[in-house]
């Protein structure tokens, strides 16, 4: 159920967190994985921690995808070593909050071109090879606060929703080609970044997710592999929420 075999995956931003979990779901399924970050270091501790747990498909590429010399590079090398692509993810993103009124140019930008422009950047490139073989999943990261907006978070909020709007587009523009666009909306998930929230600010997150508790990132990653896999061939432009039903709508 759900196999990746045979499949070349590249997933972004894919060094810890949600992404990393993404990958290693992937590779489970028998699929082939490129992981991405910025950090070579990092990026070089997972791969071997992936090849540790007997997941020897797996190659790190540290590239900045929100330039477009970088996003060139990843996808050479991932053909190079694997001579094709299937499968997009695009999970690399940042956060930089702010209340609007004090957030300047480099705080919106930032977050902007990290989050949106990478995706563009690498939706652009993966829509190239998957047209030709008339077969293909892209499948965005989002969030819930492109749904519902957040306070202190703008940009990110634009970005998200940015995202998700590119999404639908490129889901027509390549549903005749055979390839699916989906977005995955993750809601409030345990990662490095939320684990450190003062205990009253987690609470108050709960109270208002009516499965009153966090998501796993084995959770999100669980629905982009169903994105991923031939199970979902009649599914595309759609948001999937992994959120607990924190956005009903």
């Amino acid at each position: 159920m759900c196999s990746l075999e045979n499949k070349v995956a590249i997933v972004t931003g894919s060094s810890r967190g949600i992404g990393e979990a993404i990958a290693r779901n992937f590779l489970t399924a028998g699929a082939s994985v490129v992981i991405n970050g910025r950090d070579q270091q990092r990026l070089e501790e997972t791969a071997s921690m992936l090849r540790g747990c007997g997941f020897e498909k797996v190659a790190a590429v540290a590239a900045d995808v929100s330039k477009s010399s970088d996003v060139t590079r990843l996808f050479d090398m991932t053909l190079e070593r694997f001579g094709r692509l299937d499968i997009l993810v695009n999970n690399a993103g940042v956060v930089k909050n702010s209340l609007l009124a004090r957030m300047d140019e480099q705080e919106w930008d930032w977050v902007l071109e990290n989050n949106l422009k990478s995706a563009y950047l690498c939706t652009r490139r993966a829509s190239r090879i998957l047209m030709k073989q008339k077969s293909g999943r892209i499948i965005n990261i989002s969030s819930v606060v492109a749904l519902g907006g957040n306070p202190f978070q703008s940009n990110y909020a634009a970005s998200k929703s940015g995202l998700d709007g590119m999404m639908m587009a490129t889901a027509k523009e390549l549903a005749p080609y055979g390839v699916t666009v989906n977005s995955v909306a993750p809601g409030y998930i345990v990662t490095d970044m939320t684990r450190d929230l003062p205990e009253a600010a987690i609470q108050e997150i709960l109270h208002f997710i009516p499965l009153h508790r966090a998501g796993t990132v084995d959770e999100v990653a669980h629905a982009v592999r169903f994105l991923a896999a031939d199970e979902s061939a009649y599914i595309t432009g759609q948001v999937i929420q992994v959120d607990g039903g924190r956005v009903i709508r």
